[in-house]
């Protein structure tokens, strides 16, 4: 058994990581830009536009959902999917936070 010792983090550090690890698949980054480019889309046109299959693209836009970063609503059979701008502004300013923490004061002597 795997000791998960996440926890020990603070949140923030948590926060990012989780962030990584949903960015860290290329067809949630497509996903993400393909929302940023049509504004909306339903469900079933999203496999149109990528290299992917349809349960593919519903178990990526499950977990791009449940993390808040696209909200739907639904219209019938489909589901219209959009962007949660709210979320992506949080994410966003979380990774220039980090981004500015790291390089403020940074030399490298190697």
């Amino acid at each position: 058994m795997q000791n998960n010792k996440s926890t020990d983090f603070k949140t923030e550090q948590q926060e990012l990581a989780e962030i990584g690890r949903l960015l860290s698949h290329p067809a949630r980054i497509a996903i993400i830009q393909l929302l940023a480019e049509k504004k909306e889309i339903k469900t079933g046109n999203i496999s149109e536009y990528l290299p992917i299959a349809r349960t593919t693209v519903s178990r990526h836009l499950k977990e791009l959902r449940d993390a808040g970063i696209i909200k739907g609503s639904i219209d019938g059979l489909k589901v219209h999917y959009c962007l949660n701008m709210e979320k992506l502004s949080e994410m966003k300013s979380l990774f220039n936070k980090f981004i500015d923490k790291s390089i403020s004061s940074f030399t490298c002597d190697c």
